[in-house]
């Protein structure tokens, strides 16, 4: 699976990863509070970041799945990322997960990203469902799936473990049809 196509928006653009990247994200993902309710630990250093580049890379070639980062139009700085993953071909569905600096939070930023991210696989790749999992103590990220127009379809009740300590999951998915009947609040 590969988006392919930069993604812009008034603010934004979305595009593939690069290497050179790594310091941009390293001030996001080595931020403790941004990373307090990821599925992986904040990064110390950039060798952290190289590592998970690695990772995302090989999701990449496995056709599963690609990551995206947010780069803040403004000063072409990269505040954060899009994953897009667990790509299913048969069942036209994805996954996606998200991250941005805390010195972004609160302006819109993330949604704008998440609505044109979900235009594009809706539209330009075809997906037919895209789902998020969220700990339902992150009430931001609740919040924002909720504004760009996902639905809430359940808990997962201790699905992953975090620190040793298993936590539940809200199950939100968005479907193609409720995109295009307008269900996108952006």
């Amino acid at each position: 699976m590969k988006t392919g196509a930069r993604i812009e928006t008034a603010r934004l653009a979305l595009r593939p990863v690069e290497r050179s990247d790594l310091p941009d994200l390293l001030e996001v993902n080595g931020d403790p509070e941004v990373t307090r309710f990821l599925p992986y630990p904040t990064w110390k250093s950039l060798d952290d970041g190289a590592a998970w580049f690695d990772r995302m890379e090989a999701l990449a070639a496995s056709g599963t799945a690609q990551q995206l980062v947010v780069v803040h139009a403004a000063d072409s700085k990269v505040v954060g990322t899009v994953l897009l993953f667990r790509f299913d071909q048969g069942s036209s569905r994805l996954e996606l997960g998200y991250v941005l600096g805390r010195k972004y939070w609160r302006q819109g930023l993330m949604r704008e990203a998440l609505c044109a991210a979900c235009a594009h696989v809706f539209s330009a790749m075809g997906i037919r469902r895209v789902e998020a999992e969220v700990n339902p103590a992150n009430v931001a990220s609740t919040a924002l799936l909720q504004r760009v127009g996902f639905i809430l379809e359940g808990r997962l009740r201790q699905r992953w473990v975090s620190g040793g300590v298993p936590y539940d999951t809200n199950l939100y998915g968005y479907l193609a049809d409720d995109w295009r009947r307008g269900g996108n609040a952006a």
